[in-house]
């Protein structure tokens, strides 16, 4: 069962997405080791920079450098961020997505760590007795940018336009820019990508398979998400004030 994906920097090796199951480790560095180790190409990166460990719906970070701290920024999070101290080893990352920042000279380095496991347990459910929390089928944070993201893809058929078309990735960026200031179609897009495998409509960590090139990504998460109630009308309110003359 795998638990997090590491997404490796463009000029980074391999390329690929790479799944770590529960106890697993991944080494990073400027040597090319040739074990399966992250290659980072930068004459200011540490031959040993660090390791990334996978541990349940968490990872931890080992700063191997013997003078650089590292930052692993929250990108959810409004400049929410924890620094590891060279020498730190296993600090405990919590956030869902992380960026890792490298500092490598005069640049900064990045690579992405997901953790699409965390769950979120249904409180609220009716009649539910005291004791375990159910967990929920498709666990969402709804106060991400992801979640924010899926409401707006949403919004024209929970408007009472079952049939309509979705908006393009541009249409969301500007329909979000009044509550998401840096919304770009870059990052609108990651956050597709991501709920594909969040909602599992694409392979994540729990498979090795990197799965088919999913076709009509965006019609097929937004008709899981209405089908499944995942997102409904009352949720709107986490977008900005309707344009005038959009349907109510």
């Amino acid at each position: 069962m795998y638990s997090i994906l590491v997404v490796p920097g463009p000029t980074m090796s391999p390329a690929t997405h790479i799944r770590l199951a529960p106890g697993q480790t991944l080494r990073f560095g400027r040597e090319e080791a040739g074990d399966g180790s992250l290659h980072v190409p930068h004459a200011g990166v540490s031959r040993s920079a660090g390791e990334i460990a996978a541990t349940g719906t968490y990872w931890s970070l080992s700063n191997l450098s013997g003078s650089s701290t590292y930052v692993v920024e929250n990108p959810e999070g409004a400049g929410e961020h924890i620094k590891i101290a060279p020498g730190r080893l296993g600090a405990p990352v919590p956030f869902e997505f992380s960026r890792i920042v490298l500092p490598a000279g005069s640049e900064l380095l990045t690579l992405d760590v997901w953790a699409p496991r965390h769950d979120y347990a249904d409180r609220d459910a009716p009649g539910e007795p005291d004791g375990e929390p159910t967990a929920l089928a498709f666990p969402l944070d709804r106060s991400s940018r992801y979640f924010l993201v899926l409401t707006a893809l949403c919004e024209p058929r929970l408007r009472g336009e079952p049939h309509a078309s979705l908006p393009t990735v541009e249409q969301v960026v500007e329909r979000l820019k009044p509550v998401w200031p840096a919304a770009n179609r870059a990052a609108v897009q990651w956050n597709i990508d991501y709920l594909a495998v969040k909602l599992r409509l694409k392979p994540g960590p729990d498979t090795a398979d990197p799965g088919p090139r999913l076709v009509g990504k965006k019609e097929t998460l937004v008709s899981l998400a209405l089908r499944f109630d995942l997102v409904r009308e009352y949720d709107l309110a986490v977008l900005p004030a309707a344009p005038t003359g959009t349907a109510r």
